[in-house]
């Protein structure tokens, strides 16, 4: 055994252990009954109207998350970009910083200000304007998986933004380019590979979520991954949890697909 094996031996414990094992026993699950025998049931179960109802509502929010990432990403990596050194190290640590903190803590303070009697509706009301009801709601959800997703998608836009060569925008400029002709021929084009691996970091785990539904919607509002959740710990149902997991894993695999399609194509445009 060489050095380079050895040295790598322990990652492929962790591979096998706590990836490919845990796929087996899914894979296994999925394709078999409660009584054992080979099945496509529990896979097909992805398209019963409860379960369709809950994937539509995963995509929406899904979707709607990475929009938001991404148009509040820019701005911010463009303002980032423009300060010295030291500020943006500084900015930096400001924006990672919620990321030290414990997740499930973090969306218990969302419930608290986005709750009817929380501070949000306290401030509202001594300005003078009704209270809003946005606790247990889609768009309490919606908040919460922007708050918790936002970094993974400013982390990678703002390094393929920063490896940007100054002269090459510069040249836009001094050839009569605006700031947002510069940004969307030059800036944003570079900046692709970073948007794409924002896209699949941020699209995949906020589809998949559980937990900011379950604290943010009251549980009256279910994703996909409740439904699943529901299934392995309350109905204990793991073949069709499993069957459902594969289903949505097919998804998600021919989403990155196609993402990473679009990357190797080094294509100018958005995948949606």
């Amino acid at each position: 055994m060489n050095k380079r094996t050895f040295l790598a031996s322990p990652y492929a414990v962790w591979v096998v252990g706590f990836t490919v094992i845990p796929m087996i026993l899914i894979f296994r699950y999925a394709l078999t009954g409660q009584e054992g025998g080979f099945t496509l049931e529990n896979i097909a179960a992805i398209a019963d109207p409860i379960h369709l109802k809950a994937v539509i509502f995963s995509l929406e929010i899904a979707v709607g998350c990475t929009l938001i990432c991404i148009l509040l990403s820019y701005p911010l990596v463009l303002a980032l970009r423009r300060l010295n050194l030291g500020k943006r190290g500084f900015a930096l640590f400001i924006i990672i910083l919620p990321m030290w903190m414990n997740f499930i803590l973090r969306i218990l303070a969302w419930q608290m200000i986005l709750s009817s009697n929380g501070i949000l509706n306290f401030i509202i009301q001594k300005l003078g304007f009704e209270p809003l009801s946005i606790a247990n709601t889609g768009v309490a959800i919606m908040i919460g998986v922007v708050y918790d997703f936002l970094p993974y998608m400013v982390l990678p836009i703002y390094n393929a933004v920063m490896e940007i060569d100054e002269d090459v925008i510069e040249a836009a400029k001094d050839l009569g380019a605006g700031g947002f002709t510069t940004f969307r021929k030059v800036i944003f084009p570079l900046s692709m590979p970073g948007l794409l691996s924002g896209i699949v970091m941020v699209f995949v785990p906020s589809m998949t979520s559980f937990v900011i539904a379950d604290i943010l919607g009251g549980g009256k509002l279910q994703l996909i991954g409740n439904i699943i959740e529901q299934e392995f710990t309350k109905s204990m149902n793991w073949n069709l949890g499993s069957g459902l997991s594969v289903s949505l894993m097919i998804f998600v695999l021919i989403s990155m697909a196609f993402t990473m399609k679009n990357d190797m194509e080094g294509k100018g445009s958005a995948i949606w």
